[in-house]
């Protein structure tokens, strides 16, 4: 086992719900890491992330791992299911028996890997819905909030005044991303966390997203995320022409040639985009947010839709992968052998990578440029940008 002080080697990450591999191309980007490992229960969805990365073994099902047999990462990431916390869901929160009641098992492997960092992501419903949904006596869900939930802009001020809602109810006491983060404590983990639309790198968009990231004490107080960065040199020791020890710029830190076009999208995320005559003809009000995530991803648009005479038409998975930021046939390659469904499914449950990137770099505490993109909403009225509200 490497001693995890020394900066000779790639960051090793363990990657957990692993999907098709965008929280770990992100990470591995981010801080010029290596998967080493991936726990992926979907086989589909599996043979994407086994053939973007062959020399990682799939651990299988989460819930059978013993982690005493496993090797240790320095970096510790997942996305655990989201079905259960999500706004279109039941709302089931974090309680035994729901696919995001997996989180336990991500931290029992916290707790026996003990990693230096640990990165999870996931949807917006994890700050809202309840840790545990316990139903309380003589409660009655019809009647919980019997006023309409859309405020009007005179009781902006006075959003969630219902106790349930905020969930102070002896019986409600926590919502899942503070047992998330209550966890982590108990851990003896330190976290930050942050969302992020998908639109604040361009995207055409919003998908927000929840990024959480933890450290355990010990490496706070040290400043872990300077020993995390591995182009980073000891005190004194640099050999380098301008004898300095200052870490590598983002342009120039170690990373692997499978992230190579995500530095291309970095780049490109600033630049003005002005969409022209195709783009208003072919796409209408949406021209000038097609125009700009073509720029960033460096490839046109392909057709949205798969046309079928019987159903009607229906989501092409190549456009959705293009939604995500990713590269022609990251997932719809034949060789993967996924159906359309399949493809489908396993894009809406990922990360979007660029999205990712900006979050783990704030996070550790390299921010970035962000350009100011105005809404991509085509119904918002608000001339903010998604630096300050999300439409």
């Amino acid at each position: 086992m490497h001693d995890p002080a020394q900066h000779d080697r790639p960051l090793r990450v363990g990657s957990l719900f692993s999907g098709y591999g965008g929280l770990d191309l992100a990470i591995e980007h981010a801080l010029g890491a290596e998967t080493i490992w991936f726990s992926e229960i979907n086989k589909p969805v599996a043979r994407i992330f086994a053939h973007h990365w062959p020399d990682a073994p799939n651990l299988g099902d989460i819930a059978t791992i013993d982690w005493r047999d496993i090797e240790p990462v320095d970096v510790l990431c997942g996305g655990f299911p989201c079905q259960d916390v999500s706004t279109v869901g039941k709302r089931a929160g974090l309680a035994p028996g729901t696919r995001s009641g997996l989180w336990s098992y991500m931290a029992a492997a916290v707790e026996a890997l003990r990693p230096r960092l640990v990165v999870i992501e996931n949807v917006r419903g994890l700050l809202s819905s309840p840790a545990i949904r316990a139903q309380a006596e003589g409660d009655d869900d019809a009647h919980r909030n019997p006023n309409d939930a859309t405020p009007n802009p005179a009781t902006l001020r006075k959003l969630e005044p219902d106790p349930w809602g905020l969930g102070d109810s002896a019986t409600r006491p926590l919502r899942a991303a503070g047992a998330v983060l209550g966890d982590l404590a108990d851990l003896g983990m330190d976290a930050q966390w942050l969302g992020l639309p998908a639109s604040l790198v361009g995207a055409p968009h919003t998908r927000f997203r929840v990024f959480i990231l933890a450290q355990p004490h010990s490496d706070v107080q040290d400043s872990a995320c300077d020993r995390l960065d591995p182009g980073r040199g000891e005190p004194g020791t640099s050999t380098s022409a301008s004898r300095h020890d200052r870490t590598l710029s983002p342009d120039h830190r170690p990373r692997p040639p499978r992230t190579a076009w995500l530095a291309q999208q970095e780049h490109r995320a600033g630049d003005p985009v002005e969409p022209d005559r195709r783009h208003h003809h072919r796409w209408g009000r949406y021209a000038h947010a097609i125009a700009r995530w073509e720029h960033i991803t460096g490839r046109e648009a392909p057709a949205p839709a798969l046309l079928d005479q019987g159903e009607g038409p229906r989501p092409a998975p190549t456009f959705v992968e293009w939604l995500m930021g990713l590269p022609p046939g990251w997932v719809t390659e034949s060789a993967h052998g996924l159906t359309p469904n399949q493809q489908i499914t396993a894009l809406g449950n990922g990360v979007l990578p660029l999205q990712a990137i900006v979050a783990v770099q704030r996070l550790v505490g390299r921010p970035i440029a962000i350009p100011r993109y105005p809404c991509c909403d085509p119904g918002c009225t608000s001339n903010a940008s998604y630096t300050e509200t999300v439409c």
